[in-house]
């Protein structure tokens, strides 16, 4: 089910990040998320376990990992609403392992109610325990489970209740790893041994004596231990009070609730139970009042069954006929005989009828199958199987067109079936809401992925800041820089070549030049401000200001001179020549506009920037003096070019970029 993957991918992005869950799904193929009560395949929870042996293994051993995952999932269980469910399987470790597949049973109830009517009515294919006391107080623990390699799991969960539950540390190791041999079902069957580590002192041993926290058998040592010396000291408080206190005697009741106060609320002596002389009940009112039961010998051989039983399967009434005749072990996978089902005593049983050997009204149903205990009768050589239908829903009810009344009334499984009905419908809704949940999650995964690109656009034709104060609805100010540079750069013999070309021809040569151009802007951290036919123009020190601006915008003006070799003109088949012109200087930037807002730059800086260009020389950069002084001393080779007449502007002096002194063409160019 869904929950157990959801729990393994709680536990690496809570422990060890996102990141490495995507990486290890990635690698498992499967899907991000899980629904609690969903199917899935076992080979998903395998691949993904087998992944995180393998990427977390790096760190610590695979056994270590799943070992981990049995301890996450532990706390995943309690934080999940059954905390309380698991708390009240036993009073002491024994008792809740003993219990452990009672629950799973309980559990494959719920489950299998939701499921009853899906495409997949999957049982629950949970693992199955058996635990053996042993006579030094530690414990024998076989776990049997389809699903091999995962016994490392084992020790963390145990070790996680032992110590939350009962105040114990324990260690667990294997001692035997087989194949299954003692039931029918081809399990791994693995035995662990279960001893508790010294960690306890006696004085915080006895804070806990309310409550049975040890292992098989040690509490009722330490009970004694404590009532030894309840005892002595009530004693020794009678002695010292002898010589006042006056000899009064006391009725029976009146010790046993001094007996009872002395021991703070529990009896000092162990309880001794009180049989009657013969049992006060006589074989038909017992076999009416418990209708689902079932007496066998060693043989198998039938020695008394419940009316209810004799009426759904009629060859019981033949006293003596064989019982695996009738029916077949479900549940634990075991060989119908004495001594498997003496060997899982401590385990529920789940027998089904076999469908040869019902009435010829019962073909068409589902078979019936009963739930319940065994228990051997050593005087009698027989053994007891109390059981009840195992029914979940109405519906199965119908089925097998049974009915309430069938079932005795103080047989919990007609409340079972009620509650399961009502639980149904508020789990089906649940799960209804956990698939929107996960509808709006996938959703809202791609919207913000729309948005992301919505906002790489958006950022791609504005500076960032202005972006988002548009986004924002805020007005946003026109702002004065003190100090930029601006670059200007055309193709030479533009017009020549727009005449002699296709249209097609023309936006090919374009785009390839401005792709590699904008690459450039992203390697000198400078800002793109417009491109108007072939014309490019870019800004160093705006929107942001920078001391480094010059050196940026010369840098990439180097760039451009080098990127231009890369584009064919596509009338000579020659590379193309760009002129390039630089001017430093200060600006006013704002937006302009609202359909189409630009992000725009105004100020004689900009005429002066692109009269450099215009008057510059093929492949060439060309400096205005201010543009010079800002890079005379940062490691550039210049030449002067001298004074020119400028358009506008009379003469100027102005220069030549020659080469980045210290920077390598592929530093240059941004290349690896």
């Amino acid at each position: 089910y869904g929950f157990i993957n959801t729990c393994l991918k709680s536990l690496v992005v809570e422990k060890y990040g996102e990141e490495t869950w995507e990486k290890l799904r990635l690698q498992a193929g499967v899907q991000d998320s899980f629904l609690t009560f969903e199917v899935y395949k076992d080979e998903i929870t395998m691949k993904l376990v087998d992944k995180a042996c393998k990427i977390l293994g790096v760190c610590i051993p695979a056994d270590m990992v799943l070992r981990e995952f049995g301890e996450y999932f532990f706390e995943f269980c309690k934080r999940s609403g059954y905390d309380h469910m698991l708390r009240t399987l036993g009073g002491n470790l024994y008792e809740f392992i003993e219990n452990l597949d009672a629950l799973h049973s309980y559990l494959s109830l719920s489950y299998q109610a939701i499921l009853f009517s899906s495409v997949f009515p999957q049982e629950m294919n949970a693992p199955s325990f058996r635990v053996e006391k042993n006579e030094d107080g530690s414990m024998h623990l076989h776990y049997y489970s389809d699903r091999r390699g995962l016994c490392h799991i084992v020790p963390g969960i145990i070790g996680a209740a032992a110590l939350d539950f009962f105040n114990i540390e324990i260690s667990m190791e294997i001692v035997n790893q087989t194949e299954e041999e003692e039931r029918t079902g081809k399990k791994e069957h693995i035995v662990f041994l279960v001893t508790q580590n010294p960690v306890f002192s006696y004085k915080e041993r006895s804070k806990f004596s309310s409550s049975p926290q040890y292992l098989a058998g040690s509490e009722n040592e330490t009970e004694n231990q404590l009532n030894r010396e309840e005892l002595e000291r009530a004693n020794n408080t009678i002695r010292d009070r002898g010589a006042s206190v006056c000899p009064v005697k006391k009725s029976h009741w009146k010790t046993i609730r001094g007996i009872i106060t002395l021991g703070k609320g529990k009896l000092l002596r162990g309880f001794d139970p009180v049989y009657p002389k013969s049992l006060w009940i006589d074989t038909k009112t017992f076999c009416n009042g418990l209708p689902f039961h079932m007496v066998f010998d060693k043989e198998l051989r039938v020695k008394q069954a419940g009316v209810s039983i004799q009426k759904i399967v009629p060859g019981l009434q033949t006293m003596g006929i064989c019982l695996d005749q009738y029916f077949s072990i479900v549940h634990p996978e075991v060989p119908f005989t004495i001594s498997s089902i003496q060997k899982f005593i401590n385990s529920q049983f789940v027998f089904q009828t076999r469908r040869e050997m019902m009435p010829e009204s019962w073909k068409q149903r589902p078979m019936l199958e009963l739930r319940g205990q065994m228990i051997w009768m050593e005087p009698l050589q027989c053994m007891l199987y109390l059981c009840s239908p195992l029914l979940r829903t109405l519906h199965e009810l119908e089925e097998r067109q049974m009915h309430i009344a069938d079932i005795a009334p103080h047989d919990v499984t007609r409340d079972l079936i009620l509650l399961n009905q009502q639980r149904l419908a508020e789990m089906e809704l649940s799960n209804q809401l956990e698939r929107k949940k996960e509808e709006l999650r996938i959703l809202s995964k791609h919207l913000e992925e729309e948005k992301k690109k919505t906002e790489a656009l958006l950022y791609a034709m504005l500076p960032q800041h202005v972006a988002n104060q548009l986004k924002e609805g805020k007005r946003v100010e026109a702002g004065e820089f003190k100090e930029c540079t601006i670059l200007f750069s055309d193709v030479v013999t533009f017009t020549n070549i727009c005449a002699q070309c296709e249209p097609i021809q023309i936006v090919l040569m374009l785009n390839a030049m401005y792709l590699r151009f904008d690459r450039l802007t992203t390697v000198h951290d400078v800002y793109k401000v417009e491109t108007i036919g072939d014309a490019y123009m870019v800004v160093g020190g705006v929107p942001v200001p920078v001391p480094t601006h010059a050196e940026r915008v010369a840098n990439f003006a180097l760039g451009m001179i080098i990127a231009a070799k890369g584009v064919q003109n596509p009338v000579s088949g020659n590379p193309i020549q760009i002129r390039v012109g630089i001017h430093t200087g200060p600006v006013l930037a704002g937006v302009v506009g609202e359909k189409m807002p630009r992000y725009c730059l105004f100020g004689d800086t900009v005429n002066i920037a692109s009269r450099m260009e215009s008057h510059g020389v093929p492949s060439k950069i060309h400096l205005s003096s201010s543009a010079y002084q800002c890079l005379k001393y940062k490691n550039f080779e210049m030449t002067e070019r001298g004074e020119i007449e400028v358009k506008g502007k009379g003469k100027m002096h102005t220069y030549f970029l020659i080469r980045n002194k210290t920077a390598t063409e592929s530093e240059i160019m941004g290349r690896p």
